[in-house]
């Protein structure tokens, strides 16, 4: 079946290219969910005009998008994370964190749209990417560091206390 694409779908084409389809894809999927319509139908030459706009729309979110990723390249995020041994963190720093920190400065990014090549399981920088459309990336820095320093400072803190406690005493 020949149809025209609505909007861009992965390993198929890109929004208003003619693709030939098989005849359930297109019924079952492709069709009811608006992501097509059938190309030898009458409603195809307005689809086409109906596509112009789109494209123009999408050339114009395209732009916002790219101001967005060119703003997101200077952003470094934080995690302060628990750490054993070797640096390990217990837990991992997840893409749900990263879009949690990236919508908290006013970001609005899906934890679909973060891309690690592997698990963030230790302490260290990384570099990873955020994809806010197709071919819109931009990479953000992300610094793991240990709660190490405010266990000293309690330690400390503790040390203080019994000294304190040592000297009231004597009087």
């Amino acid at each position: 079946m020949n149809v025209i694409l609505c909007e861009n779908i992965d390993n198929l084409g890109e929004m208003g290219q003619r693709v030939d389809v098989k005849d359930g894809y297109a019924r079952n999927f492709l069709i009811p969910r608006k992501l097509a319509v059938q190309a030898d139908s009458a409603t195809a030459k307005q689809i086409e005009h109906e596509l112009r706009i789109i494209r123009r729309r999408e050339e114009k979110r395209r732009a916002a998008l790219t101001a967005v990723a060119d703003k997101m390249r200077d952003i470094t995020l934080t995690f302060q994370m628990r750490a054993g041994e070797e640096d390990k963190i217990y837990g991992s720093v997840t893409t749900a964190m990263i879009a949690e920190q990236l919508n908290e400065q006013g970001y609005e990014v899906t934890r679909k749209q973060i891309i690690l090549d592997e698990p963030i399981k230790a302490l260290g920088i990384y570099t990873i990417t955020v994809r806010l459309l197709s071919g819109i990336e931009a990479n953000v820095k992300v610094w793991v560091t240990g709660l190490h320093d405010e266990v000293t400072t309690s330690a400390d803190d503790a040390d203080e206390a019994s000294e304190t406690v040592e000297a009231t005493e004597e009087d």
